[in-house]
């Protein structure tokens, strides 16, 4: 039996995962359940994570992982986002459909370099190689890339320096959404969406990073994160 505070932030971080492809930021959680400190989430994350709920990740800033629901929110068994562990070489061959008739296999995407998920690097322009994602992973119609995270930027938002992300091609996003943003044609960099006004805010899930403030003619989207894979 959850209390009504641990089911809301239960609700919101799945459904945070389920849009963005990973948890929210302890920040983001206080201020979506209205509490005046993160002493507050803290308590509710243990108290989620000794009933089975969740699971923190270790060695990763404030990752989470959902390991069950309860019925109000889809059953026992369904689980959220968790970064993808590839052992070895990657898998280069799709697999057949299973028994059941659901199709399980891997989708060959683009390598397209890499991203900063801190100082804005040069622009993504040419393809390295290829990686085989799991189908699943793919976020609805549209083409898909996949680009190597340098930079400890996004951390808090569980995206690590290394990691490999999984982006949906889109020249638009929603406020909240983590995008690859092209500033002035030549500076690339995975960071938080936000539209304010006239202007583009693109925010780091790390407080040793300011918020970028710029006009919005001077950043182009090139697509929403969908997924994450980490090898080791």
């Amino acid at each position: 039996m959850l209390t009504r505070k641990q089911l809301d932030l239960l609700t919101f971080i799945h459904d945070r995962v389920q849009h963005d492809g990973v948890p929210p930021s302890f920040d983001e959680m206080k201020v979506a359940l209205d509490l005046r400190s993160k002493s507050g989430i803290h308590r509710l994350i243990t108290a989620l994570e000794e009933r089975g709920f969740i699971r923190r990740l270790a060695h990763r800033a404030r990752a989470i992982e959902i390991v069950k629901l309860p019925e109000s929110l889809g059953g026992e068994s369904s689980t959220g986002f968790s970064p993808r562990v590839i052992e070895g070489d990657r898998p280069s061959a799709p697999r057949p459909a299973n028994a059941d008739g659901v199709e399980h296999y891997s989708i060959e995407l683009p390598m397209m370099g890499r991203i900063a998920a801190g100082v804005p690097i040069e622009a993504i322009s040419h393809i390295s190689h290829n990686v085989a994602v799991p189908a699943s992973m793919l976020s609805g119609q549209g083409e898909h890339y996949a680009l190597e995270v340098r930079g400890d930027s996004m951390i808090e938002a569980g995206i690590n320096d290394g990691d490999i992300v999984i982006i949906r091609e889109t020249q638009a996003a929603d406020s909240g959404d983590i995008v690859v943003a092209l500033i002035e044609d030549h500076e690339a960099t995975l960071k938080r969406f936000f539209r304010k006004g006239k202007s583009i805010a693109l925010e780091a899930a790390n407080p040793a990073y300011e918020t970028r403030i710029l006009p919005e003619d001077k950043v182009a989207i090139q697509g929403r994160l969908v997924g994450l894979i980490r090898t080791y």
